[in-house]
């Protein structure tokens, strides 16, 4: 599928407006629906979590005890990832508080990347009976304390590219595994990918206090078209989520609560918003939907979980599932440490080490060495003085230091993040600014330096730094500058435009992209992007962008003069359960 077009992309740029009408047109009115995220939004952070009645009772004071005994039940909170999963579970316990009526919930953008949930409580009639509440698809068992749920997921999406890989794939994919037939590159080309996942999820009592839960899934993808790897029509089936768990908790009278959580099996898993890990599985080559990031499950991961009022301690293992072609049998092991302190400020510490691993670092002279041995210690703060949907600014930052028990290692990276919420004006707009610098490797000094990005990513708003570059330099020997701005004209409907301009950390660069091994510039180039994301009810979700991406001169060193600006646009729509 691939037509040459002018210097500027005209058929882009017609696709990118048709991407950004489609998507607009939630703006006009519509039914209140209550909705639920899909699964590309269960990485996201929880900002708030609003509980009111419906319609208040007569004494407040009971009104607020049922409250607290709903948030006790829930056991989410602000700065945890989101899980639709989760929630359903901990929603069909609230139902069964013999004061209640009803328990529902509704999810909305919120003001910073994340969500906010609000659950709508309704009282019981002092005079009328428990109601007996059949099952409704997806709920297939809702009764004496356990619940088992059905997932049923599919995505539909177009993607296209102008002028991919600068329109010189022959250089920037040489020597790249996954290229089979004929890549995305000069002029226009377009494919289409879908998935279908469907699973089942459950929870039931041991007794009043400890659960047993679990979940299984299988995934089948679909890709046609001209991708950026490879022109080959694919199809892939196999099995996602398959995990088990135990939770148990208790709340004192005095408001102290504890929960302990452990699971083993395939799940996903992430750490803070990414910066270390997020992508624990990998997609496209035989796989397919390489955009569609269909799989999230790593191979293994095994979890401690313990959380007592506003502290969070963890104990991992992680085993992603890479690719077969590109396995490098990492293992990833590590704890982490939350608080959440008083006016808005959340501090974290984390500690990780690679015990086993063949994936390679390279220097200048030669030599390979090995990730096995990589120890990561990590720090990071986030302060937002006031609550969600209040105006006001918040700061973020975060600082990692890597080193290797076989060799001498010192890798640095740092972030800071500083914005404001204007929650009260039209669009609810939420300003920022981010600073990121990856280090890379000094060829002039003997340890080596060059930071080892893990499994950092997620969305564009997270670690994917940049729509289009990010798919020719992933976060290291990186220096980012983002502006950002978020817009919701309506809660469920958000637009994230961004300016980016990308820098090399050095001009040593082996280990990245084989075409900028060594730069002559550090100077990678500037992207400008629009995102569009819409709740269009409780089960149908969609996204869709447009970006273009300016070649630096870094870029144009190693390329010549026949680079061009690579622009992209994407619209998906998903449909769950």
């Amino acid at each position: 599928m691939r037509i040459r077009v002018s210097k500027f992309g005209g058929r882009a740029i017609r696709l990118a407006l048709l991407t950004l009408a489609l998507v607009s047109i939630s703006i006009a009115p519509g039914p209140a629906i209550a909705q639920g995220l899909v699964e590309s939004e269960n990485r996201v952070m929880i900002e708030a979590i609003h509980i009111r009645f419906t319609e208040p009772g007569s004494d407040p004071a009971i009104d607020r005890r049922i409250e607290d005994k709903v948030r006790t039940t829930i056991a989410m909170f602000p700065r945890e990832r989101f899980s639709r999963e989760i929630l359903d579970f901990a929603m069909s316990r609230a139902r069964r508080i013999p004061e209640l009526s009803d328990a529902a919930y509704d999810v909305t953008f919120g003001e910073a990347g994340g969500v906010v949930i609000d659950v709508a409580l309704t009282h019981r009639a002092a005079a009328s009976p428990e109601q007996v509440r059949l099952p409704r698809f997806p709920t297939l068992y809702d009764a004496s304390g356990a619940y088992l749920k059905a997932k049923v997921e599919a995505l539909g999406m177009y993607y296209a590219n102008n002028d991919a890989w600068y329109g010189r794939p022959d250089a920037m994919l040489a020597g790249n595994p996954l290229v089979v037939g004929e890549p995305a590159g000069r002029g226009y080309d377009a494919w289409v990918e879908s998935y279908l996942h469907v699973g089942l999820y459950g929870i039931a009592p041991i007794n009043d206090t400890l659960f047993v839960y679990g979940g299984g899934s299988a995934i089948s993808t679909f890709s046609k078209g001209q991708e950026l790897f490879t022109d080959k029509t694919r199809s892939y089936g196999a099995v996602e989520d398959a995990y088990a768990g135990l939770i148990t908790g208790r709340a004192s009278e005095d408001g102290d609560r504890w929960v302990l959580n452990v699971s083993v099996g395939r799940q996903k898993f992430a750490l803070g918003d990414g910066f270390l890990i997020v992508n624990t599985a990998a997609n496209g080559e035989n796989r397919a939907a390489l955009q569609a990031n269909a799989r999230w499950a790593a191979d293994f991961v095994g979890l401690v979980q313990f959380r007592y009022n506003n502290t969070k301690a963890e104990l991992f293992r992680v085993d992603p599932d890479e690719l077969p072609i590109l396995d490098t049998k990492t293992v990833i092991a590590g704890i982490n440490v939350e608080t959440e302190w008083h006016l808005g400020l959340k501090t974290a510490f984390s500690y990780l080490e690679v015990p086993s691993s063949t994936f390679g670092y390279f220097l200048s002279d030669g030599t390979r060495l090995s990730r096995d041995g990589l120890r990561v210690y990590d720090v990071r703060a986030r302060w937002q003085p006031r609550p969600t949907g209040v105006p006001g600014p918040f700061v973020a930052g975060e600082l990692a230091v890597q080193n290797n028990r076989r060799f001498s290692m010192h890798a640095v990276a740092y972030q800071g993040e500083l914005g404001y919420a204007f929650a009260d004006r039209t669009w609810a707009p939420t300003l920022s600014y981010r600073f990121a610098r990856f280090s890379g490797d000094d060829a002039d000094t003997e340890r080596y330096e060059r930071w080892d990005p893990l499994l950092s990513g997620g969305n564009g708003e997270q670690w994917v730094q940049g729509i289009n570059h990010f798919k020719v330099v992933q976060d290291s020997n990186l220096v980012t500058h983002r502006l950002q701005l978020r817009l919701r004209p309506r809660p469920k409907f958000e637009l994230v435009p961004q300016a980016w301009v990308f820098r090399a950390d050095s001009p040593l660069n082996l280990g990245g992209n084989q075409a900028l091994s060594f730069l002559q510039s550090r100077d990678y180039g500037t992207e400008l992007n629009i995102t569009g994301k819409v709740f269009w009810s409780r089960h149908l979700y969609m996204h869709g962008h447009v970006a273009v991406t300016f070649p630096g001169q870094a870029i144009k060193h190693a390329l010549g003069d026949s680079q061009s600006n690579w622009w992209s646009s994407m619209l998906f729509i998903r449909y769950a359960y």
